[in-house]
């Protein structure tokens, strides 16, 4: 994503806190969508496991566009090599640590939905297996000596 060079830098500054702040509520609302996810998957919910792909993917199409504009707006505040770091230093002390805070639990979320959809494929992945040996029989039921 483009951010054009004349945006004024106290206004790139707010729409990346803006942002962070929209994030940390994303995170939150996927970190649920998750854990529906895996409920629907254990009960075998087809209906509810298509719902809640789709209300995932459009959650992560948004936090996605968001993150590019991060980017976008950390180089127009800081210079193309700029690090969030950098930009949080441009802040006052307070803002600054407050930040810096909301980044680390930012990146905390992120952590932990991963491992949560990793659980998820982990589970659909071996209720795929476990219905296609169902469906189609053992490839090869005796292994060889």
């Amino acid at each position: 994503m483009i951010v054009s060079a004349t945006l004024p830098r106290q206004d790139a500054m707010r729409q990346l806190l803006t942002g962070i702040a929209e994030d940390l509520l994303a995170y939150a609302a996927l970190r649920d969508l998750l854990e529906q996810q895996f409920q629907a998957a254990l009960r075998h919910k087809a209906s509810e496991l298509g719902a809640v792909a789709e209300a995932i993917s459009t959650l992560v199409d948004a936090m996605q566009a968001r993150r590019a504009l991060r980017v976008a707006l950390v180089q127009r505040l800081v210079g193309p090599q700029g690090t969030m770091m950098q930009a949080f230093a441009l802040l006052k002390n307070a803002a600054r640590e407050k930040m810096e805070a909301d980044w680390n639990t930012l990146e905390q979320a992120v952590i932990a939905c991963k491992a949560l959809s990793k659980r998820n494929g982990d589970l659909l992945v071996e209720q795929y297996s476990i219905m296609q040996r169902v469906l189609h029989g053992e490839e090869q039921i005796y292994a060889p000596a």
